[in-house]
């Protein structure tokens, strides 16, 4: 009965794991489209510049 609940937690983190690596990847693929589309719409600065859409 042991190996057997054993097997079947190592399953479930497994699981649980894959699934919180997906979503990962997700938010990682959201914040580079953000990240990219900075670079193409930027506010215009005084002068007529493209300014900085960040701050640092």
């Amino acid at each position: 009965m042991v190996p057997l609940l054993l097997v079947l937690l190592l399953a479930l983190i497994l699981f649980g794991a894959g699934f919180a690596m997906k979503a990962l990847w997700w938010i990682a693929v959201i914040v580079l489209v953000v990240w990219l589309l900075g670079f193409v719409v930027r506010p215009t600065a005084s002068g007529g510049r493209r300014g900085r859409w960040y701050r640092w």
